[in-house]
């Protein structure tokens, strides 16, 4: 049996930039709030070394920006720097003349801090569906060779349910595109999600470490990812309604714990590291 490949990404964000915080935390007062984001990937980035593992990290621009010394502590620890885009917009909401300006501001960000061209993007919230499908001609055009944007599953603001839940290429106009998805347990019929974020916090950690094990059986590369205010429990609270505090909030004391024993049992590396591994990318 060939040796079991699992990754490890970050979408490098601070707590007052996620979605379902976007009504109290608008993008214009985003420089009011407290940053914490250096605290929480300080915890993250020792674990990894303690562990020896690399990941993959999305910054947006709007971080590499405001803490390029973080973009530089990680590149030193060495992860991959990838791209999150410049500030956490939907790719609906950007367009493609939209999307090229955010990825080349984002470029330009972690270009002055130090970091190589991004070869991997993730898009805000996992908005490329069908419906903004063009984001890939975008991203082969800027030179980009993966994307983690596509989550296979049923979701009432994202997801495509019937795309390959397996590292696979899309084929373009102008080439390909390699999409390596977050990690999805088949069951029923359909893809369920088990590759991290709110999930990752939410389900048992024995259960989560299983599924993951039984995608391992299957031969299957994996896709975890997480955030670093997932790590920070004392972060603000937010005023948001009662299921977004819940799917927020749940679990973050305990999520370094967890971290810590799905490594052990885990061993991760970046994303890229994964997909030249396994013959899709080039060194």
């Amino acid at each position: 049996m060939s040796q079991p490949l699992h990754s490890m990404s970050f979408d490098v964000e601070e707590w007052f930039q996620v979605a379902n915080h976007s009504r109290a935390c608008p993008r214009e007062r985003w420089d009011e709030f407290e940053s914490r984001v250096e605290p929480a990937m300080g915890r993250i980035l020792d674990l990894l070394e303690r562990r020896d593992c690399r990941a993959t990290m999305f910054f947006l621009g709007w971080i590499a920006e405001r803490h390029p010394d973080l973009v530089r502590r990680c590149l030193d620890a060495g992860h991959e720097i990838a791209s999150h885009g410049y500030d956490h917009r939907f790719l609906g909401e950007l367009g493609p003349d939209g999307l090229h300006a955010d990825l080349q501001r984002t470029e330009e960000a972690l270009a002055a801090a130090g970091a190589p061209k991004p070869r991997g993007f993730r898009a805000s919230t996992f908005t490329l569906n069908r419906d903004t499908w063009w984001a890939f001609d975008v991203l082969l055009e800027r030179g980009y060779t993966y994307d983690s944007s596509v989550h296979p599953i049923r979701h009432p603001t994202y997801g495509v349910p019937g795309f390959e839940p397996a590292i696979s290429r899309v084929d373009l106009d102008g080439g390909s595109m390699v999409e390596f998805p977050v990690s999805t347990f088949p069951l029923l019929g359909r893809n369920w999600p088990v590759g991290g974020g709110g999930y990752f916090r939410l389900l048992p950690g024995s259960l989560q470490r299983r599924l993951i094990a039984g995608l391992e059986r299957r031969g299957r590369a994996t896709a975890t990812y997480l955030h670093p205010w997932e790590f920070d429990p004392e972060q603000p609270l937010v005023k948001a309604s009662l299921s977004k505090r819940f799917r927020h909030r749940v679990g973050l004391g305990r999520t370094l714990d967890r971290l810590d024993a799905f490594l052990e049992r885990f061993p991760c590396e970046s994303m890229e590291s994964v997909l030249v591994r396994s013959g899709f990318l080039d060194k």
